[in-house]
């Protein structure tokens, strides 16, 4: 899967700024739905822009780009439940297209009939997981600059206080080996135990550096450690010992993306 910066309820105002394209945010709960990047124009020479929207969808094969076409009309929309830069940086070009081809934003209000679509799709290998470890939280964070939110891995255990730079060192290991760039965790000693709330993620994601994350693969080498260091998931002691003494930073990129320096 991938981790990392992105955008669903809030635009990465500072970041980006677009003429044509308007950003929908997503609504969460019960009424979950994608955020989107969506324009409305006309153009003269809609075979010539379709084929460079198509070109250019070559370059991006992690997002999907949706056309309708009344006429000499398009409606250009993409979105996904974490839009990255990635996302950002595609729209960002076909802006410039946009422009090169003397392309007139209309109003919202003007009635569209979809006459043909044209679905580029996405290639979504790698892109979701179904998680196999229980023990394994798939979050999201609160805003940070310009917005972000971050989706991140988290784990709540415990093992005896002796283990924990031991610990550490392996863990930063397999996220090395695993493709993941931020490792930072929150902490709480208890007797001769150490409560541990870990999180893993990585930094923005764009057109020159998409990781992928096997979550599953990640997991397994996670639960090896449990018969190494005596480890066991979740926390022990009263609520008093819940980890909240951090973020104790261990690997980090973006870290203004991701860190809320107030909580440190």
């Amino acid at each position: 899967m991938i981790l990392g910066v992105y955008w669903y309820f809030k635009f990465p105002e500072g970041l980006y700024n677009f003429q044509y394209f308007k950003f929908l945010k997503g609504i969460g709960s019960r009424v979950n739905n994608l955020a989107e990047l969506e324009t409305k124009v006309s153009v003269n020479n809609i075979d010539q822009l379709l084929i460079k929207l198509e070109n250019l969808k070559l370059n991006y094969s992690k997002a999907y780009l949706n056309v309708k076409i009344n006429g000499n009309q398009l409606i250009i929309n993409t979105g996904e439940y974490n839009l990255y830069d990635y996302h950002f940086q595609m729209i960002s070009e076909i802006e410039q297209i946009l422009q090169s081809e003397d392309t007139v934003l209309m109003d919202n209000e003007i009635r569209f009939e979809t006459q043909l679509t044209k679905n580029l799709e996405a290639d979504w290998n790698g892109k979701f997981d179904k998680k196999k470890h229980n023990f394994i939280q798939i979050i999201g964070s609160d805003f940070k600059k310009y917005n972000a939110e971050n989706l991140s891995l988290r784990i709540d255990c415990n093992l005896p206080l002796i283990s924990k730079k031991k610990f550490m060192i392996d863990l930063i290991q397999i996220c090395r080996e695993e493709n993941i760039f931020v490792f930072y965790y929150n902490e709480c000693e208890f007797e001769n135990h150490i409560n541990l709330m870990l999180f893993f993620s990585n930094g923005r994601q764009t057109k020159e550096n998409i990781q992928i994350v096997n979550i599953n693969s990640f997991g397994h080498k996670v639960e090896l450690l449990t018969q190494k260091y005596n480890l066991k998931f979740g926390y022990t002691g009263e609520f008093k010992y819940y980890p909240s003494k951090g973020p104790h930073l261990q690997l980090i990129v973006d870290e203004e993306f991701i860190i809320s320096h107030n909580n440190r």
